[in-house]
């Protein structure tokens, strides 16, 4: 019973500071309620959809918004609507995949670096530093020709250009957490190395990353397109809002009207992103005055 009650007052807490922090920041609740929505939608796109995003009726090519097409359909008769939202699906986890993986090597990279210093700083600073003088897209498309045309391919090599961002944050946040007298004294009891990187270190370090990955989640999402849109991320007759954007370049005099809806989802769910990124930002900063 008493575990029960420990556990209602944990959510109630959630809930007020999620309440309050929407008080204070109203833009930032309203991105993250629209991320959350559209990952809701995305995840359930085989229920919401009102057909099959592969399913042509040539009898309907082109065909305008209507009470039986939503959003018009397509060049090959499929309906805009269910393409945008299985896209939707298609598009997040290609963002969150190629988030997850620059985490993955970013992360520790950079503890390594700027923990340990020393010729092994200097090695991994120097390859980054050659990562980051390429143009991030140009060096996507490099990758994925290596690993192979196709979404996980695409967002894989898209995840390893975005890992050096994140191992030059978190080796200048550790290059000053490591001196911290904290660090010093787990040091001096002997904690071995691991141990500090992970309950000293990281803990302390973290901050900016949170901030980073949201503005990386929208930066991915904008190279899914370009990489769909290019040919080299998801194959036809599979959705995404790039693909889509591309069809529909490609019919563009018939109807221009057909570019505006994978266009405006890439743009809001962008927005969001940054918007969610700028709030947790001024959020996690001590000087602020968001909890006051």
């Amino acid at each position: 019973m008493e575990g029960a009650i420990f556990i209602v007052e944990r959510r109630g807490d959630v809930l007020w500071v999620f309440m309050r922090w929407a008080r204070r920041d109203l833009r930032g609740a309203l991105s993250l309620s629209f991320l959350l929505a559209l990952v809701a939608l995305a995840a359930s796109a085989s229920w919401v959809t009102p057909y099959s995003p592969t399913a042509q009726d040539l009898n309907a090519m082109m065909a305008p918004i209507s009470s039986r097409h939503w959003l018009g359909t397509d060049d090959l008769g499929r309906d805009t609507l269910s393409r945008l939202i299985a896209g939707g699906g298609a598009s997040l986890y290609a963002s969150f995949l190629a988030v997850f993986i620059a985490i993955a090597i970013g992360v520790p990279v950079g503890l390594v670096a700027g923990y340990i210093g020393g010729w092994i700083d200097e090695v991994i600073s120097r390859v980054i530093d050659s990562f980051l003088s390429f143009p991030a897209i140009v060096l996507a498309i490099a990758v994925t020709g290596a690993l192979g045309i196709g979404l996980t391919n695409g967002m894989i090599s898209v995840g390893i250009v975005f890992a050096p961002q994140l191992a030059r944050l978190v080796r200048a946040r550790t290059l000053v957490v490591r001196r911290e007298l904290y660090v010093d004294s787990a040091r001096c009891l002997g904690a071995t190395t691991i141990h500090i990187l992970r309950r000293h270190i990281l803990p302390n370090a973290i901050q900016p990353v949170i901030v980073q990955v949201t503005l990386l989640l929208a930066a991915a999402l904008l190279a899914e397109a370009s990489l769909s849109f290019l040919g080299l991320g998801i194959q036809p007759p599979e959705a995404s809002w790039g693909a889509m954007l591309a069809r529909a370049y490609q019919n563009m005099e018939l109807d221009p009207t057909q570019m505006y809806p994978p266009g405006l989802a890439i743009l809001l769910t962008a927005l969001a992103f940054n918007t969610l990124g700028e709030s947790l930002r001024i959020t996690l900063d001590p000087t602020s005055t968001t909890w006051r």
